[in-house]
């Protein structure tokens, strides 16, 4: 059962609360261990709290799920993990998340608590609406950024770069939903009501609109933000984004392989090599020019 549970809390995807070190990195402070530490307690909030929405997700999408090619497999629609149990987890969690999260900064619980809410939105209503239901995805991705902003003071951190995380979410959103969309074909309706609401046409065309508009908001930041070191350096990491953002479309509309980012992260190796390449490439300029 602890397995169950623990499979439910979804840690694979734990790696898009990475998000909330981009203040850390991008305000030079990743080597300062007091804004380190910090961020790492904020990160393993962030995570906790990100479980919790992922079991009362499953708990909202049991039936559904129960209907699905690969999630009836999941251990709540499978009778691996209690229904009970599962509420149990969600309730005890929430009840441990929010206070340590106020005595880290009040701010940042509120971000949790904002983020919490929102989601509690999204399982019950939000995810049957079309375009509103990417839209919140993105906003949990802005959430993860903002919060990292609450925990350290920041002096270079730029608002472009929530700009940038909020056209990014929404290009992987609607990604995710162009590959659910092609995988259930005709019967998408019955396992996600919401794609009922879109055609593969349609989230070409979003795709294109928004994986462009990352790549033109990104493109600013580099040499707009102020507080970036001189010379214009940053702008050596565009071929990345642009690397990764093709390449993503290229998992959607050519190998019909792409689904959740997460998983693209963990199994797409060129994808990995592009990812930690313009990591090192941001610590060299950052902390080394």
């Amino acid at each position: 059962m602890l397995t169950a549970l623990l499979k439910t809390m979804r840690p694979r995807q734990w790696t898009k609360n990475g998000f909330v070190f981009f203040a850390l990195v991008f305000d030079k402070q990743l080597f300062q261990l007091d804004s380190f530490l910090r961020t790492l307690e904020g990160f393993a909030l962030f995570c906790l709290i990100s479980s919790v929405i992922y079991i009362i997700n499953d708990i909202a999408d049991i039936e559904a799920d129960r209907k699905h090619p690969e999630k009836k497999k999941r251990p709540l629609p499978s009778g691996k993990l209690p229904l009970r149990v599962a509420w149990l987890a969600a309730i005890g969690l929430t009840v441990f998340i929010l206070p340590v999260g106020y005595l880290l900064n009040p701010a940042f619980a509120a971000v949790l608590l904002a983020y919490l809410l929102i989601n509690l939105a999204y399982s019950k209503w939000l995810k049957h609406v079309p375009i509103v239901d990417v839209l919140v995805i993105a906003a949990g991705f802005v959430l993860r950024v903002h919060s990292g902003v609450t925990l350290i003071e920041v002096e270079r951190f730029s608002p472009w770069l929530y700009v940038v995380t909020t056209l990014g979410a929404l290009y992987l959103g609607l990604g995710k939903r162009r590959a659910e969309l092609n995988l259930l074909s005709q019967g998408a309706g019955a396992h996600r009501k919401v794609l009922d609401g879109y055609t593969i046409p349609l989230l070409d065309q979003y795709v294109t609109i928004v994986s462009g508009a990352t790549i033109l908001a990104y493109s600013l930041y580099t040499f707009s933000a102020p507080n970036l070191p001189e010379g214009n350096s940053m702008m050596l990491t565009i071929p990345f984004v642009v690397y990764i953002i093709f390449r993503y479309l290229y998992l959607i509309q050519v190998t019909n392989h792409a689904g959740a980012p997460d998983e693209v992260l963990l199994t797409d190796t060129p994808i990995q090599v592009a990812i930690a390449l313009f990591g090192l490439t941001v610590l060299v300029i950052f902390y080394l020019t």
